[in-house]
């Protein structure tokens, strides 16, 4: 088995990814909030 040493794997790939997943979640919270304020003026 190769012997595994810390921190030495390239992770750009993997960091670009998670900050496209967090990008993704933050502008899905916006847009769910915007509309449950349009349904609530809509309704009112």
């Amino acid at each position: 088995m190769a012997d595994h040493k810390h921190g030495e794997m390239n992770i750009t790939t993997q960091e670009k990814t998670f900050e496209g997943f967090v990008k993704a979640v933050g502008w899905s919270c916006v847009v769910i909030v915007v509309f449950l304020v349009f349904l609530a003026l809509v309704n009112g």
